[in-house]
């Protein structure tokens, strides 16, 4: 992939604010589980937040090439960080795709003032079976009232806006589910559970509790009846980040392990210089380079509108995060003992890898897109 003079500029920037500022705090935002709002400043005042804003909105419209780049950058040293960026991409997508004029004033607005945006698919019943949602909204004069819990919102505890999926008309699965937006305090709207996760410890993922919460019919997005529309289209953007995500933290491991390896000894010589070794980085660097060029085909292929974008981030989704997971799991063992103590980032590379072959649709899901694509 050649990028442009202004993409390089940019990828630099973020690699010098990567190593000044967000790799020296990656454990201690592990450690502690809090969210780190110091960085997500940092990325404010960089501009990273607003990479998927349209420039007539006052955001830089930046292409899906750009923005994997970016994070791929940032999830080398701290994948909870990168996941702020994902989000932060992500979650515009049912106003791009749909959204009124005044609907992406407002949003987009509150959005450049440092507001940050929660995205609500999942339920109890409703995971990979995003058709299966329950959250009832019903029409009641001019407003819908919703009910329902939701799951995995991430975001959910720290957003100042929401943006949540529920079904107008149950009777028709996923031809009835509809997209709203509504803001933090509104009545109805409630943050549950914290959720204590594995890995990714400094991003906030809660549930959501919404009884009674009405909102105006001016806050549904698009139309009745096409939010599955959106959120699959959401998710399909955000297979190309959670890809660029595990393509960056499979290169941060790596990186580590490799600069471990020329410095440890054993047997009176560097570990590196072993055989079996050298065929354990070929491998990660052979398939971290294959990631990295079918993410980058994909967001190419988004840029362009080209159909097969579908298989496509399916394609780089699954691989690159696959690829992710044994490449962490491989530089612990590169390390050894110490792999498994905390003293050294693979073994927090490993915990966070494990996420990204679950979200966003997990790699069976990812499996099953890929092969009806093909069949189609």
């Amino acid at each position: 992939m050649e990028f442009s003079e202004e993409q390089v500029l940019l990828r630099n920037t973020v690699r010098r604010i990567v190593a000044e500022r967000v790799a020296p705090r990656a454990a201690e935002t592990d450690e502690t589980g809090e969210f780190p709002w110091e960085t997500v400043k940092l990325f404010f005042d960089a501009g990273l937040m607003h990479l998927r804003i349209p420039a007539e909105y006052g955001g830089h419209d930046e292409s899906m090439v750009t923005v994997c780049m970016v994070i791929e950058e940032v999830s080398r040293a701290d994948l909870s960080a990168a996941t702020l960026l994902a989000m932060a991409a992500t979650h515009v997508e049912p106003l791009r795709v749909a959204g009124s004029h005044e609907q992406k004033q407002f949003c987009f607005g509150k959005i450049l003032e440092g507001d940050l945006t929660c995205i609500s698919i999942t339920e109890p019943g409703a995971g990979s079976d995003a058709a299966g949602i329950q959250t009832r909204a019903l029409l009641k004069g001019d407003s819908y009232i919703l009910n329902g819990r939701k799951l995995f919102a991430s975001n959910g505890g720290v957003a100042s806006l929401y943006f949540i999926f529920a079904s107008t008309s149950p009777e028709k699965r996923g031809k009835g589910i509809s997209c709203f937006f509504t803001e933090k305090g509104a009545p109805g709207l409630t943050v549950g559970r914290e959720e204590n996760k594995m890995g990714t410890r400094a991003t906030n993922v809660t549930e959501l509790i919404l009884e009674d919460l009405a909102l105006p019919r001016e806050n549904l997005i698009g139309e009745e009846g096409r939010g599955l529309h959106l959120a699959l289209a959401t998710l399909n953007l955000a297979r190309l980040t959670a890809a660029s995500q595990g393509v960056g933290l499979a290169s941060g491991a790596m990186d580590y392990a490799i600069d471990y390896a020329r410095q440890r000894e054993q047997f009176g010589r560097p570990i590196a210089e072993f055989q079996g070794l050298q065929f354990m980085f070929a491998d990660m660097a052979t398939s971290i380079e294959a990631a990295r060029c079918l993410t980058f085909d994909a967001a190419r292929k988004m840029d362009v509108g080209d159909p097969d974008v579908i298989k496509g981030a399916a394609m780089a989704k699954c691989f690159a995060t696959d690829v992710c997971m044994q490449a962490a799991t491989d530089a612990v063992q590169v390390l050894g003992g110490y792999g498994y103590t905390k003293d050294h980032p693979v073994e927090r590379m490993m915990r966070d890898a494990k996420l990204l072959q679950i979200y966003d649709g997990t790699n069976q899901i990812q499996r099953l897109i890929i092969g009806r694509e093909l069949l189609k």
